[in-house]
């Protein structure tokens, strides 16, 4: 894998660079569809072609199911899903330790209860290596230990040295395990640390010396103020090799896109654009929608004139909110396209300002659109 920065924007830390993986390259800074199970909800692949160059699986959920014998049979995850562009697979971490109640955790790993037929799953940070070697991502983030929001410094402390050691399990896992198939595969870390700066610091730094070809920063966006959020990832990404890409995972709306963005943040992912679109709800440069609102019922304009969607020019407001109230999945699918869509548009626009050296002042002012509601 490899990356190299392009072009920094002399107002703030955004910055525009190519990512290469033996799947294609990517310019960033770029959005990934979540896949999290193999397929993006509500969205043919042949959609996902049009407007992505990486999507996201995740190896909790592509463990319990097809399972990594399935994969592994089809020859990994791109000939199993007919994608041949990049992907990212999680590591489970975090989904693991969002179900409390399910899991046991102990320094070896957590055992878990699956969530499709209650049989009982344990993982350790080989045994996640192990699985997305299976998998075939063209990046895999390590095994992490997650903190919850709030926690104690104490509590974020234990958490970070159990990362960190866990860190070294899945390095040395990798060392003496190389790629199954025939493609290499790139590996990031991931810093935790919660809220506290001496210990994001801390993490960063001991993270840095195994020089890995990128960075995750995880356990942000949890419940914290925005705020916090920003002062977290500004603190990191001047920590953080120039030269080497970094993922703020599980970020976000569009407004937290662009702030990530401006902080020199190269990738992003969410489940927001879909989850949303399949409630109705709709990302536009005029503001955000609910599509089944009543003011929306004779409306027969475009679903966003400023969209560069065939969708946002196909389909009416009338007849998208037609669509929701009689329950058709195509109101799923053409909300969902529509949002994917507008993110990547998003960043489309940030690259133009940013190789411009305008990106600051564009996003001040393109903000209040994003969060006005109509």
């Amino acid at each position: 894998m490899k990356f190299n920065l392009i072009k920094t924007d002399i107002s703030s830390k955004a910055r525009i660079g190519i990512l290469e993986t033996d799947h294609g390259k990517i310019e960033t800074p770029i959005f990934m569809p979540v896949a999290s199970k193999g397929y993006v909800k509500s969205v043919p692949t042949h959609e996902l072609y049009k407007v992505c160059k990486i999507i996201l699986g995740n190896t909790y959920h592509l463990h319990l199911q097809p399972g990594i014998e399935v994969l592994h049979k089809a020859g990994g995850i791109h000939s199993f899903l007919n994608w041949n562009k990049s992907i990212l697979t999680d590591s489970g971490g975090f989904q693991i330790f969002s179900m409390k109640k399910l899991n046991k955790i102990t320094e070896d790993g957590v055992l878990f209860k699956s969530i499709i037929n209650g049989s009982f799953h344990f993982f350790s940070p080989e045994k996640s290596m192990r699985i997305q070697r299976f998998i075939g991502g063209d990046i895999i983030m390590a095994f992490d230990d997650c903190p919850p929001f709030p926690c104690s410094h104490e509590e974020a402390k234990k958490s970070v040295n159990k990362t960190h050691r866990w860190l070294k399990k899945c390095y040395y896992y990798l060392k003496k395990n190389p790629e199954i198939y025939d493609y290499k595969q790139g590996f990031f870390p991931i810093i935790q640390g919660s809220i506290y700066r001496d210990l994001r610091k801390y993490s960063a730094e001991e993270i840095s010396l195994l020089e890995p070809e990128g960075y995750g920063i995880g356990g942000l966006s949890l419940g914290e103020e925005k705020e916090q959020t920003h002062n977290m990832t500004d603190l990191l990404t001047d920590i953080l090799p120039k030269e080497k890409p970094r993922y703020l995972m599980g970020v976000g709306n569009p407004v937290d896109i662009l702030e990530g963005i401006a902080l020199g943040v190269d990738m992003f992912d969410c489940v927001l654009p879909t989850r949303n679109g399949r409630h109705g709800m709709l990302f536009t440069w005029k503001g955000i929608m609910n599509i089944k609102n009543k003011k929306w019922e004779k409306d027969y304009s475009c679903l966003d004139e400023f969209g560069n969607s065939y969708v946002d020019q196909l389909y009416s407001k009338s007849y998208l909110r037609h669509l929701f109230l009689s329950r058709d999945n195509l109101a799923k699918e053409i909300a969902s396209i529509h949002n994917l869509s507008f993110y990547f548009h998003l960043i489309q626009k940030a690259k133009i300002y940013i190789m411009n050296n305008e990106f600051l002042s564009w996003k001040k002012s393109i903000i209040p659109f994003l969060q006005k509601r109509l």
